[in-house]
C-alpha cells in the first residue's frame, strides 16, 4: 500500500499548477492532504476509483484537511473529539480492519510564538488521542506536523532556534511522542541523512538553494516496522511550499 501525504497550502492554488497529474502519477492507495483552504462546495475535484473526506476549517480560506483513498474505511472521524481543537479542520481519521489513519494538520506556534501555549496543550491531546487509538489498533500518523524534530531536518538550526517549529518545546513533544511506541518512518530508513526537506520558504530562492525544513512526516506504532518497505520524500514535485512524502507498508 501507498501512502501520500502534501501539505497542497491552498488546493484550489495547486490544482492550477499540475496537481491532478502529480495525483495520478503518484497513484497512491490513500492520498492525505493539508492546508486545503476551503469550504465545502468551493471544489469539485473527484477522481476515479477514489472515496475523499474533507474536513473544513470555520474560518473561511484557511487550514482544512482531505483524504483521498481507494480502500473505503470502515468509519471516518473528524478531529480528536477536544472542543477546543476541533473548529479548524485539522484531522481526519480513517478505520481499517488492522489499522487507523490519522491526517493531521498541526497548528503553527506563529511569529513571536504567540500561540506557543495552545500548541502544547494540542501536542498532549493529540498523543492521548493517537495512544486510545493505539491501544486498540496500529496507527499511522501523517501530516504537516509544523516541527524539525532534530538538527538535521533543516538547513539552519543554529539561527533557527526558538522559531516556530524548531523550539525546544515543539521538539521536546516529539521525542515524548516516539517515544511512546512511535516510530518516524523517514529516519527508520534513513537515520543520518541530510538535505531531506519537505518545506521551503519562498523567500530568497530557498527551493532553488535547498535550505529548507523537513516537518511533513509519516509516524507509524512501531510494531508496524516489520511492514515499511520504504519512504521518501519527492522533491521534483512542485505546486506548494511544501512536497509530497511517500510510505509503503507491505
Amino acid at each position: 500500500m501507498k501512502f501520500i501525504s502534501w501539505n497542497v497550502n491552498g488546493l484550489r492554488a495547486v490544482v492550477g499548477k499540475n496537481f491532478c497529474e502529480a495525483f495520478e502519477a503518484l497513484d497512491a492507495d490513500f492520498f492525505c492532504l493539508q492546508e486545503t483552504k476551503l469550504q465545502e462546495g468551493q471544489i469539485n475535484l473527484d477522481f476515479l476509483g477514489y472515496y475523499s473526506f474533507w474536513n473544513y476549517a470555520e474560518k473561511k480560506g484557511y487550514s482544512g484537511t482531505c483524504v483521498y483513498t481507494k480502500h473505503p474505511p470502515l468509519s471516518v472521524h473528524y478531529g480528536m473529539g477536544v472542543e477546543e481543537h476541533d473548529h479548524e479542520g485539522r484531522l481526519i481519521t480513517l478505520e481499517y480492519a488492522d489499522f487507523f489513519l490519522v491526517c493531521c494538520y498541526t497548528p503553527n506556534s506563529q511569529d513571536g510564538l504567540r500561540r506557543l501555549d495552545y500548541r502544547m496543550q494540542w501536542e498532549d491531546d493529540l498523543r492521548s488521542y493517537l495512544m486510545a487509538l493505539d491501544a486498540k489498533k496500529p496507527v499511522i500518523y501523517c501530516g504537516d506536523l509544523n516541527v524539525a524534530h532534530r538538527e538535521i531536518d533543516l538547513k539552519n538550526p543554529q539561527t533557527n532556534h526558538e522559531n516556530p517549529g524548531f523550539t525546544d518545546e515543539e521538539r521536546d513533544k516529539m521525542s515524548t511522542l516516539l517515544s511512546s511506541g512511535f516510530v518516524d518512518t523517514f529516519r527508520y530508513f534513513y537515520p543520518d541523512a541530510e538535505g531531506q526537506y519537505s518545506w521551503w520558504s519562498y523567500r530568497m530562492r530557498a527551493r532553488e538553494r535547498n535550505v529548507g525544513w523537513r516537518i511533513d512526516y509519516f509516524i507509524v506504532s512501531e510494531r508496524l516496522c516489520k511492514r515499511l518497505e520504504s519512504a521518501s520524500i519527492h522533491q521534483e514535485i512542485l505546486g506548494s511550499d511544501h512536497c509530497p512524502v511517500e510510505l509503503i507498508i507491505e
